[in-house]
């Protein structure tokens, strides 16, 4: 049995010198081309994600002292800030200090503490997260249209909302969205 002749395709010579010459000027070339791409998308991703180190025990047992987060700035010009959420702000007290918290409070509610349990707008918050609560009491607190609640998930060791005030909407950076350090807590945020 013969089999026919399979025609196969002819192979075109391709040229493989690079756009930028050749020799040292192409190298160079090569190496500017590869730099300002490096850069652009460095100053892209830093445009729309920013990283934080976690600094103290206010959020154990969630995120320990020296974890390295990712944090997404973008997410909250597409939709606003939402109860559970973990996020990175500028303090309202020490506009140059940045601290993470959770959002237990949204705007226009009120928020009371009662021997550690959270009350929104007179009803007990349950709390699908991990918490270490607070043995403490804070007044109603109204929060503004613009205004969110913030606490620690280790409300005892926690500077927050409960103690200084409401974040203002403009303060918020961005979400907390991946740990990437240490490599044992690698790991994508969850969103309540």
């Amino acid at each position: 049995m013969s089999f026919p002749d399979i025609p196969r395709p002819v192979e075109e010579d391709v040229e493989t010198r690079p756009e930028g010459g050749s020799g040292v000027l192409g190298f160079l070339w090569e190496t500017v081309q590869t730099v300002l791409l490096a850069v652009v998308i460095f100053l892209l991703i830093n445009a729309g994600f920013g990283r934080f180190r976690v600094v103290g025990q206010s959020m154990e047992p969630n995120f320990h002292q020296g974890q390295y987060l990712v944090i997404n700035k973008v997410i909250y010009h597409l939709r606003e800030p939402a109860r559970g959420d973990v996020v990175v702000f500028h303090n309202p007290r020490y506009p140059r200090r940045d601290f993470i918290k959770r959002i237990i409070g949204l705007p226009g509610e009120q928020v009371e503490i009662r021997r550690g349990q959270v009350f929104i707008n007179g009803q007990p918050l349950q709390e699908p997260y991990p918490v270490r609560p607070g043995t403490y009491s804070s007044p109603p607190y109204q929060l503004g249209p613009d205004e969110y609640f913030v606490l620690g998930d280790n409300r005892n060791f926690s500077s927050d909302s409960h103690s200084w005030g409401a974040v203002p909407r403009r303060n918020i950076i961005g979400k907390a969205w991946f740990c990437y350090w240490p490599p044992r807590y690698w790991q994508l945020i969850p969103s309540y």
